[in-house]
């Protein structure tokens, strides 16, 4: 009879823990409480408008692809990506324009209208990113850092890429040009931290969108958790979504049961948390790791989410796919979200117009979008139900006097998220985009361990786990679990 593993959270790192355990013989069930598979990626329909709920950059593509290889299918056969171009369209507040372009040539035409000498600074700075891209995801970011001794022998190497720098240290270091600055710094923000306080580690995106490109899955981020559901499927793995986890029981060593919300017990041989590890240590165990519930105590956790999701009866195509505007503050707006943790006046917002690619997400001659904007998690004394329909109002607004004339005129079906929601719904703790921030001091042995601390049949995957957030991370999470599980029997739990 083969072993069994329980996954607890289908989310992406859920989704690809799953396909490896049962790649290893293992049977699995995945349980998950969101009425459908993908964690954060849901899909929300409204008035003919289809969105998005979660990440739409798809970079590394061949991480998806080797968990269809894992048993001999090819991911083209049920999902077409499409690279995009440009990568990200910019603007800033003097309404200027700077457009993020897999084409070198162009990208540095584009950053010598700003300023020329940032081209040679923009070829120095990738070529930082490369050496932090080959040691810090080629090299360990599927490596587990489970052991204190693992970390100490990285140490030299580390301190000698200076990974306790900033990403907007190691920005500013090659660019001059402030905007350029707060475009190429950018990228933290993406995986819940802020650039003036996030380990110039996550400076190895610039290289990384270099080496595969930026992607969209056509049909929608959607459409690739149903591929992935599809192989799940496909191989026999037990999915029941609408269920949550209400306790786990603890004897010595093990996780000895699951308790689950419809009054079911399961005891797996093995278990798989993709929760936000925050939520599993200090709301579902009676008796956490000492180490465990130490760190979840001390934990930074990372910035909330404002997400306004809205239609338009007309087309705007001089958006981009993807439209980073940016607001007049920088460092100050980021310093109102993550240590004041205050709801300022201003907002710097992220667009997603999947009809740029996809015309399938809106009804002929209109639009579908996304703004995302960051806001301050729940430690922030904020209330949602008056500054929710607030913040919508105040965006529309803006995006109205800028990119988008007469947007509220045009605005079909709009509707919002708050971080209330991220915590009813994803249950994660303080309402987080992201779990923990992804500070020096909450990365590789700092951060919580895909091996839990002090068991020895529970494993974490996901966004709060080693080695991070982010489609490339919570994947490679799974491939931690992988060369985990595979010497389990041989080495004994730190």
């Amino acid at each position: 009879m083969s072993a069994t593993a329980a996954v607890l959270g289908g989310g992406f790192g859920g989704i690809a823990a799953a396909l490896r355990l049962r790649a290893r013989g293992y049977s699995v069930q995945i349980i998950d409480r969101c009425p459908r598979l993908g964690g954060r990626a849901q899909v929300f329909e409204r008035g003919g408008y289809r969105h998005d709920a979660g990440p739409t950059v798809l970079t590394a593509p061949w991480l998806f692809t080797e968990l269809f290889e894992l048993f001999g299918e090819s991911l083209t056969d049920h999902l077409e990506l499409r690279p995009l171009d440009p990568w990200y369209r910019f603007r800033f507040p003097d309404e200027s324009q700077f457009d993020y372009a897999p084409d070198m040539e162009r990208m540095e035409s584009e950053i010598a209208r700003f300023n020329p000498d940032d081209v040679a600074g923009y070829h120095r700075l990738l070529s930082e990113s490369r050496e932090l891209f080959e040691i810090g995801f080629r090299e360990l970011g599927d490596q587990p850092f489970h052991r204190a001794g693992f970390m100490i022998r990285q140490a030299p190497r580390l301190l000698r890429l200076r990974f306790d720098r900033s990403v907007y240290s190691m920005v500013a270091r090659h660019i001059q040009h402030p905007y350029l600055r707060r475009a190429l710094s950018l990228q933290p923000l993406l995986v819940g931290g802020n650039p003036f306080d996030t380990t110039c580690i996550y400076g190895l995106i610039h290289y990384l969108e270099r080496e595969w490109g930026v992607h969209f899955a056509m049909g929608g981020t959607g459409a690739l958790v149903d591929a992935m559901a599809g192989l799940l499927e496909r191989q026999g793995v037990v999915v029941e979504n609408g269920r949550s986890v209400t306790r786990l029981g603890r004897t010595g060593r093990r996780i000895s049961s699951i308790d689950l919300d419809d009054g079911r017990q399961i005891t797996p041989d093995v278990v798989v948390s993709n929760m936000d590890p925050m939520h599993l240590y200090g709301e579902l165990m009676d008796n956490p790791p000492v180490v465990a519930g130490i760190k979840r105590r001390i934990a930074a956790p990372s910035m909330g989410l404002f997400v306004l999701y809205f239609g338009t009866d007309r087309q705007y195509p001089e958006l981009a796919h993807h439209t980073i505007w940016l607001g007049e503050r920088y460092k100050e707006l980021l310093h109102d979200i993550f240590d004041r943790k205050v709801l300022s006046d201003d907002f710097s917002l992220y667009l997603h117009r999947p009809t740029a690619t996809d015309p399938g997400f809106a009804p002929p001659g209109h639009d579908s979008y996304y703004v995302l904007a960051p806001v301050p998690n729940l430690l922030g004394d904020i209330d949602w139900a008056q500054e929710g329909p607030r913040l919508q109002r105040r965006i529309i607004e803006a995006l109205e006097r800028s990119i988008m004339p007469g947007l509220s005129a045009h605005v079909r079906s709009a509707f919002h998220m708050t971080p209330e929601h991220f915590r009813e719904n994803y249950q994660s703790v303080h309402g987080t985009g992201f779990s923990i921030a992804p500070l020096f001091r909450q990365s590789a042995w700092f951060r919580f361990h895909n091996r839990a601390e002090g068991l020895d049949n529970l494993y974490l995957v996901g966004a709060g786990t080693h080695p991070g957030a982010g489609l490339p991370g919570v994947l490679s999470s799974a491939r931690v679990l992988d060369r985990l599980i595979d010497s389990t029997a041989a080495e004994p739990a730190a």
